[in-house]
């Protein structure tokens, strides 16, 4: 049987806001799958948002985004207030081009943790029962091109 480890999607909320949570995170959707980076400042998040957008995914937000949990489901959403705008260290805000305002959530990437399994255990993450995809993605080589076959292709089972 696959191991499968489940961490709650709360631990990384900065709190609630009508029954929505708050993360301080950057979200992205490819192809109709939502990618939700996550990290302290200087962790990579909007550098691997604007990889992803080189390769046609559109950009939910940079910074902040809400999480529901809607038909079993996790969605994001897009802040009100957000500015169409993402951060390129060492060169200022660009335009971020093409936005969305929500997408489901699929794959939720930790850019803090470092994967040290060759092939890893599945991971996942959980809020209000409805669950989706945790990947460790700190120092991980070739990250946006293996994220973007991953949302487009899934995963092999052996």
């Amino acid at each position: 049987m696959e191991q499968v480890l489940i961490e709650p999607l709360n631990v990384w909320a900065s709190g609630v806001q009508n029954g929505r949570l708050c993360l301080s995170g950057t979200a992205i959707d490819l192809d109709g799958a939502g990618l939700l980076a996550l990290g302290p400042s200087g962790t990579g998040k909007s550098s691997l948002a604007l990889a992803l957008c080189a390769f046609g995914a559109r950009l939910i937000c940079d910074d902040a985004v809400y999480v529901t949990v809607e038909n079993r489901a996790l969605h994001l959403h897009r802040p009100d207030q957000a500015i169409d705008l993402i951060e390129a260290r060492g060169i200022g805000l660009l335009r971020a081009g093409p936005v969305i305002g929500q997408a489901r959530l699929d794959l939720v990437v930790d850019l803090s943790r470092t994967e040290t399994d060759r092939m890893p255990p599945k991971r996942r993450v959980i809020h209000d029962g409805a669950e989706a995809d945790l990947i460790l993605g700190a120092n991980m080589p070739n990250l946006a091109i293996s994220l973007i076959h991953l949302l487009r292709h899934g995963r092999g089972q052996v």
